[in-house]
């Protein structure tokens, strides 16, 4: 998956944090809720502006931050 079609980082959206491409929804939102329990489906229903492949590339742009790298493959 390529997440940078998911994710953008705009100065003038949310002060430039990272956020689901078309939302307001930072990727910080996203895993904080994953992190504390919320599956995809309870994220699917709470935010309905977002799909399943949003929510993956948020962990997977977490994952190559965490990394510092600029791809991840599996």
């Amino acid at each position: 998956m390529d997440w940078h079609s998911h994710i953008i980082s705009d100065p003038k959206i949310m002060f430039g944090k990272p956020c689901i491409k078309n939302t307001r929804i930072p990727v910080d939102l996203i895993l904080e809720k994953l992190g504390n329990g919320e599956t995809i489906s309870d994220l699917l229903n709470a935010y309905p502006k977002i799909s399943e492949d949003d929510i993956k590339a948020c962990m997977l742009y977490a994952a190559v931050s965490i990394n510092n790298i600029t791809e991840f493959t599996t």
